[in-house]
């Protein structure tokens, strides 16, 4: 992969976590993933299958032989969303409080980190960095 190549794999990560995130959420998914019950779970699981369709997209151009990493996205992104959205609710955050803006900021960069691995596995399945 040229480091051109590269930039663009970064950058589709970056797209495709903004859509996914605050493009294609609303209110129901943001609100309601950390409740607990069954429309909590299911507002959760209705965010990270748009993640993971989102993964899927960017692996299947990239490296469509690591398309597992689209489940894996569904995973991984779920137990982050919901640690944070469960902590959140439990404790009664709001926008108004800085542990909640301090737990958003966490889940943001675990999310980040998650990216960076996957366009790890792709680069290294394309062979490296080729300058």
């Amino acid at each position: 992969m040229t480091p051109l190549g590269l930039f663009f794999l970064y950058l589709a990560f970056r797209l495709k976590h903004f859509c996914c995130d605050f493009l294609l959420q609303n209110g129901w998914m943001a609100g309601m993933k950390g409740r607990p019950g069954r429309e909590g779970w299911s507002a959760l699981l209705s965010h990270t299958l748009t993640h993971a369709t989102g993964t899927f997209l960017v692996v299947m151009v990239a490296a469509p032989a690591l398309w597992w990493l689209a489940p894996l996205d569904f995973l991984i992104h779920s137990t982050i969303d919901r640690i944070k959205g469960a902590l959140t609710w439990t404790k009664g955050w709001s926008h108004k409080n800085t542990l909640f803006w301090w737990s958003f900021g966490l889940d943001q960069e675990a999310h980040n980190l998650t990216h960076l691995a996957y366009i790890v596995a792709i680069v290294f399945h394309a062979g490296g960095i080729i300058a």
